[in-house]
């Protein structure tokens, strides 16, 4: 990876999309949430793809990779805050959350290979 510039533009605008979403969650949980669920990363990730000169067809793998791989994450918005609103201790409802996905992420690769479709 070469440091320059534009990667460091790239680094900046990529990270404030982060930082906004975190500053609105101060006064106001659900814009914060709803900014999140839009697919900010990825559209930033394919502007970014585009300038750097990626083909339709790669930034078109990219859009269909991800709507394969949001789907096993998809449990963990209701597993984790019900489980926090239980008592559960953070560390540890993140730990299995994460494991949880991982697992999800798995037997969706394992699924999606029977039907002929090869995400890894």
């Amino acid at each position: 990876m070469t440091f320059s510039w534009f990667w460091l533009v790239k680094l900046l605008v990529s990270a404030s999309v982060i930082v906004v979403v975190t500053e609105v969650q101060k006064f106001n949980d659900r814009l914060s949430a709803l900014l999140i669920a839009l697919p900010l990363t990825s559209l930033v990730a394919i502007m970014w793809m585009r300038v750097e000169g990626q083909s339709n067809e790669r930034i078109a793998n990219h859009a269909e990779g991800t709507f394969w791989f949001v789907l096993p994450t998809l449990p963990m918005f209701l597993v984790f805050p019900w489980m926090l609103r239980r008592g559960w201790n953070l560390p540890l409802a993140l730990v299995l959350n994460c494991l949880m996905t991982a697992a999800l992420f798995w037997l969706l690769v394992v699924v999606t290979r029977r039907f002929g479709l090869r995400l890894l």
